[in-house]
């Protein structure tokens, strides 16, 4: 007789992953409401940016300015919310638009919209020979120009579903700018993510110096915007499991259209 045939029955397993999922909402909050994880998280921040830790990162081949636990948790957003289109203002070296192309691959559908003021050309070439470069499409321009603008709003017409990533100068009153121009595209369910409201929480970058600082960045842009806005709101989830991170409260779900 085959050992198979003498085996005992397995034991019945409980289905729990409804459970799991409640267990770590209730650990994400209890992360939320804790005031010293967050300083030191808050910390461990503002040490490693002082050697440009969100520099160090490549996604299959090309560097994803990042921190690490935004790149996951976005992957998590893509894959749950399937956007047919994700448009990103802010190109740099191209990493964040692969990234978005290759979990779209994946789920076998949707295109990545990058935009830029400045596209370099070695930055493009890295995105246009890249494998993945047939779910990128490039936009060269100011975000907040009205003719580039319409290109953006025909290409988001023409998707069921949009999420929208703003990633690129971040001033207060060009990120406000951007929020009023892009926030309508969000398609209900999805996400619009403000990038780098770290700045309003951290010392001032004196070592990567720039035209924004605590008082003028996209927290207070964020700010200025959901105070006049509605539809969206700061996702309790996503933010609250996120400790490092360069976009605290940074993630909005839209909830309806206006």
């Amino acid at each position: 007789m085959s050992p198979l045939d003498t085996a005992a029955a397995p034991l019945a397993v409980e289905d729990d992953r409804a459970e799991f999922e409640a267990r770590r909402r209730e650990l994400a909050a209890g992360m939320a409401a804790d005031p010293r994880l967050r300083e030191v998280a808050r910390e461990l921040l503002v040490e490693s940016d002082r050697h440009d830790w969100s520099y160090q990162w490549n996604w299959l081949g090309v560097p994803i300015i990042q921190m690490p636990p935004d790149i996951v948790v976005l992957q998590e957003i893509i894959f749950e919310c399937r956007p047919d289109l994700i448009i990103e203002t802010g190109v740099a070296r191209g990493g964040s638009l692969v990234f978005e192309a290759s979990i779209l691959q994946l789920l076998g559908h949707g295109r990545v919209l990058g935009i830029d003021i400045d596209i370099r050309p070695h930055n493009r070439a890295s995105i246009e020979d890249h494998p993945l470069s047939h779910r990128i499409d490039l936009l060269q321009g100011s975000s907040i120009d009205d003719e580039l603008l319409a290109q953006v709003r025909d290409a988001a017409g023409r998707a069921e579903r949009v999420m929208v990533i703003l990633d690129s100068n971040h001033t207060h009153e060009h990120v406000l700018a951007e929020l009023r121009a892009y926030a309508p595209l969000v398609t209900p369910g999805q996400f619009l993510v403000v990038a780098d409201t770290m700045v309003e929480v951290v010392p001032p970058q004196a070592h990567r110096p720039r035209p924004w600082g605590p008082g003028d960045n996209p927290m207070t842009a964020l700010d200025a915007f959901l105070a006049e806005a509605d539809g969206f709101v700061e996702d309790e989830f996503v933010n609250a499991k996120l400790l490092v991170t360069a976009s605290p409260r940074g993630y909005l779900r839209r909830t309806r259209t206006a």
